[in-house]
């Protein structure tokens, strides 16, 4: 599973809590961080790639490779909005996204 979005969306918090079930601060991710995951009988491999303008090319090769994504939008970000949706939609337009399982998951909805 890949996880993208723009950056400071919450894409490392979401993957820790899931990992460790504990919010931990963190730093911009430059890169990627990845976890394996367990949810009850399931468990499976997270890629949380930096969202940062610079980084959104590279997010093209890890299409080939993944099963499912998860799609992060900051829900108080509402400047940017229309750059998420603009993202999200080439990932989702891309032929290596056609057989892959999407979330789109809104972060921060309870600040």
């Amino acid at each position: 599973v890949v996880m993208l979005g723009l950056d400071a969306a919450g894409k490392t918090t979401i993957l820790y809590k899931l990992h460790i079930g504990e919010i931990l601060s963190t730093v911009p991710t430059i890169g990627f961080n990845v976890e394996k995951v367990q949810y009850k009988n399931v468990l499976f491999t997270v890629w949380d790639v930096g969202g940062q303008e610079k980084l959104r090319p590279l997010w093209k090769h890890y299409f080939s490779t993944t099963d499912g994504l998860i799609y992060v939008v900051d829900s108080l970000d509402r400047e940017r909005i229309g750059k998420a949706k603009a993202e999200f939609q080439a990932i989702v337009n891309d032929p290596l996204m056609r057989n892959s399982v999407i979330l789109v998951f809104a972060n921060k909805q309870d600040m």
